[in-house]
């Protein structure tokens, strides 16, 4: 299992602080949500602040584009320093083509899907991709809580996988609502990596939440 704690929810005047956090906690990605106020009602980070991060970390920097015309942002993301880079099924009408656009800029590829998206959409390009972001809360803002039925999206997409003889290609990220009380389902369901935003930096203590997070793989 691997963490990717949400910079959203971190202290914004002090991100690096955030960095140090995670790695103290012993995350392994840092993930960046990305949001246009277009595609979902919110205005967040762009690449300016991913490269102000780049130099700070050596963790691998987890991008999830909610925006319109994704086509337009993957250069710029991928210049600033991100090591992956997700955008949403629905976001595009030409999904192959922002595929191979994030491929040839080096980075590794997700697909994204809201949680009322049906999982055919994705599913004629699962073996062009790294990863799966299943969102288990309405994209847009953090601090939602976890959307019933999330967890058997994610067994749906991990038997899909399987069946196409992906799964050790094609990770699974859920992403909303993730909780030290739900986030154990949701790893026996099939999830490879946990965004976790609101519940590692409001916590009293961040960096005992993610060792706790770690922990669950044991139990």
């Amino acid at each position: 299992m691997i963490l990717a704690p949400s910079i959203l929810s971190a202290d914004f005047s002090n991100l690096g602080n955030a960095l140090q956090l995670c790695d103290e906690g012993g995350a392994h990605y840092i993930h960046v949500d990305v949001m246009d106020n277009q595609f979902v009602p919110n205005l967040t980070i762009g690449p300016p602040i991913v490269k102000s991060l780049r130099p700070l970390t050596v963790k691998y920097m987890d991008v999830h584009m909610m925006v319109i015309h994704p086509e337009k942002l993957v250069e710029p993301f991928a210049k600033a320093g991100a090591d992956g880079i997700t955008f949403h099924i629905e976001a595009t009408d030409k999904p192959k083509e922002v595929i191979d656009l994030i491929k040839s800029a080096g980075k590794d590829v997700g697909l994204s899907l809201k949680p009322k998206t049906p999982v055919s959409d994705i599913e004629p390009f699962l073996d062009k991709i790294n990863l799966v972001l299943v969102m288990s809360v309405e994209p847009g803002f953090g601090g939602q809580g976890y959307i019933d039925g999330s967890t058997e999206r994610v067994a749906e997409i991990k038997q899909l996988l399987i069946e196409k003889g992906l799964q050790n290609k094609v990770q699974i990220e859920v992403d909303g609502g993730i909780k030290l009380h739900n986030a154990k389902e949701v790893i026996d369901a099939g999830a490879d990596i946990l965004v976790a935003g609101s519940e590692v930096f409001k916590a009293d203590d961040p960096i005992q939440v993610m060792k706790s997070f770690y922990s669950l793989e044991n139990l």
